[in-house]
């Protein structure tokens, strides 16, 4: 390898990968995508919002208008949209090498609900809207990634995963996902990475329906003193799926601003 194209491929880690990111119209998705075009790769989006994906693709479009960006507006907590959206993305876009699993959340409601006052129906919503997206996708795609003998994933955690008092169907989804992905590391090696990125409090639109006391507490127990933001999530999902990180599987990786997740 000559010298340029060594200083080409650091200048784009992610030259000829195909990223998959699912939630890509929010606030989280959105800067991961724009962070990887940024590194190079070809995008395939999705996104329950054709508005918010139109969004993010007009953003990339503009500043990165050599990066190949295909969208589907599709449902992840149906089966038979998300698997018609990734055939759709790798008919235009070839084989994924990169997922990215950032659909998740409360569905709508309360974001602090106690456990002895839950629905059924709220707690059946949070697992499925954290988890299923994710076994499908990683049902889709893995088999190719094992095939060709190269792939990395990401899914994202949350620090609230080893307990919660006050969002603790949340906190016992996340802490499956955390289990999921090191249960996919161990099933996919030796040649695809499973990782998970571990937020703290995020500064994206679920922060305007918290409590402004927990939001202040949250900032204060953070050693850096401030709510992270998108652009620090995408940064470690960017590492996590680069070629610096090609030692690194079955981590889980704190991006909390110093808040560990602890019971």
């Amino acid at each position: 390898m000559t010298e340029q194209s060594s200083s080409a491929n650091r200048a784009l880690p992610l030259a000829g990968a195909v990223a998959l990111v699912s939630g890509a119209g929010g606030p989280m998705g959105a800067a991961v995508a724009k962070r990887l075009a940024a590194d190079g790769a070809s995008l395939g989006l999705i996104d329950i919002s054709g508005r918010r994906l139109a969004t993010t693709v007009e953003d990339i479009q503009r500043n990165y208008p050599d990066i190949k960006v295909h969208m589907v507006r599709a449902n992840a907590t149906d089966e038979g949209e998300t698997n018609a959206a990734i055939a759709e993305i790798v008919d235009n876009l070839g084989p994924v090498t990169i997922l990215v699993n950032i659909v998740g959340g409360i569905r709508g409601g309360e974001l602090v609900t106690p456990i002895l006052e839950m629905s059924e129906e709220r707690f059946d919503s949070t697992f499925e809207l954290n988890l299923k997206p994710l076994f499908w996708m990683v049902q889709a795609v893995a088999p190719g990634m094992v095939a060709r003998k190269k792939g990395a994933i990401v899914n994202i955690s949350s620090v609230t995963y080893a307990g919660d008092g006050d969002q603790p169907e949340y906190a016992a989804a996340k802490a499956a996902v955390s289990s999921l992905t090191r249960s996919l590391a161990i099933e996919l090696a030796p040649n695809v990475r499973v990782n998970c990125v571990v937020p703290g409090l995020i500064q994206t639109s679920v922060i305007e329906n918290a409590a402004p006391d927990m939001v202040k507490d949250y900032t204060n127990r953070s050693l850096l003193k401030r709510l992270g933001q998108p652009e620090d999530i995408a940064g470690a999902i960017s590492f996590l799926v680069g070629p610096d990180s090609s030692f690194v599987t079955g981590a889980a990786l704190p991006v909390s601003g110093g808040i560990a997740a602890s019971l």
